[in-house]
């Protein structure tokens, strides 16, 4: 394995690591020389995660974690400390949503939306933080969305978690700036676009049609964000074209840019294939989708043919 000694021998949480770019950055993290702890619930795709990445010469270490549990996002800290030592960079990739129109959704799936995308966030960023400002330094890395400033139709609860993400690491910067620590104590915010990652499986579907948006990223560019935000974090980054597309038009234009947004989400699901209603994984992991990408775009262009 090539190594980065930037990251050579830094010790690396990573939420979400079973699929998509949590996944991905995890692998790639390993790749450049990092000791990687991976956490998610599913904790028998975890330890064959870690299997792969020891067989490549990597170091990982897997930790089966609801991040909406608060304690066990303490212990999932304390073995990477026990571990390793310390912990220099936390990821607090942590993410799932429920798509469909906000009132046709039920009010128990808009909850564990929340619970799991800003309760389980604040869970990670207090265990970082606690730690970092003992041990001197450290970085987290806020994995948002470009809606956490764009607003998206059919995704009501999942935007106003990921806006909260944003509102979140706004002020941790600030206090950190109070305390004299911003210096040493980073926090950025990654802002993806729509991302063809098994995260579209994953998700509660009211809508009635498989889910699906337009001119998806390949989560490639994702990982490459996380995995550069690690040594380099920025405030907040938009990632790729689309995302800052869509930063600048709503800073400019932002009601033309969320009625414009809503109405390609609109169209967009209408254009996919029927199918039932689910709470997909939100409540209770599932055993599909562990790979890096999710192979949304390829069942579009299927669906686009058979119009």
């Amino acid at each position: 394995m090539s190594k980065d000694q930037n990251l050579a021998g830094k010790t690396i949480v990573v939420a979400g690591a079973s699929s998509g770019f949590g996944r991905g950055a995890a692998q790639k993290l390993a790749e450049l020389g990092a000791n990687v702890v991976v956490a998610a619930r599913r904790g028998d795709v975890l330890d064959e995660f870690v299997a792969q990445i020891a067989a490549q010469g990597g170091t990982a270490v897997a930790v089966p974690t609801d991040v909406s549990d608060a304690a066990a996002v303490a212990r999932l800290a304390s073995t990477a400390i026990e571990r390793f030592g310390r912990i220099d960079v936390w990821v607090n990739n942590v993410g799932i949503g429920a798509l469909g129109l906000f009132w046709d959704i039920p009010v128990e799936d808009h909850a564990r939306v929340v619970d799991v995308n800003l309760n389980g966030l604040i869970y990670g960023a207090h265990a970082a933080l606690t730690h970092f400002l003992a041990v001197g330094g450290g970085v987290l890395v806020n994995v948002g969305s470009v809606d956490s400033e764009v607003p998206l139709a059919y995704q009501a609860s999942y935007a106003a978690s990921k806006a909260a993400v944003l509102s979140l690491s706004r002020t941790l910067n600030e206090e950190l700036r109070l305390v004299g620590k911003h210096d040493t104590i980073k926090v950025g915010t990654i802002m993806p676009w729509a991302v063809d990652t098994p995260w579209w499986t994953h998700a509660a579907n009211y809508t009635g049609h498989a889910p699906r948006m337009a001119a998806m990223d390949d989560p490639s560019i994702v990982v490459d964000a996380i995995v550069a935000a690690c040594t380099n974090p920025k405030e907040e980054e938009p990632v790729g074209p689309k995302a800052r597309a869509s930063d600048v038009s709503h800073h400019l234009f932002p009601d033309l840019t969320e009625r414009l947004s809503a109405k390609v989400a609109d169209a967009e699901v209408d254009r996919g294939s029927r199918a039932a209603n689910t709470t997909g994984s939100i409540h209770r992991p599932t055993p599909e989708g562990t790979t890096v990408d999710g192979g949304i775009r390829e069942r579009m262009k299927r669906e686009d043919a058979a119009r």
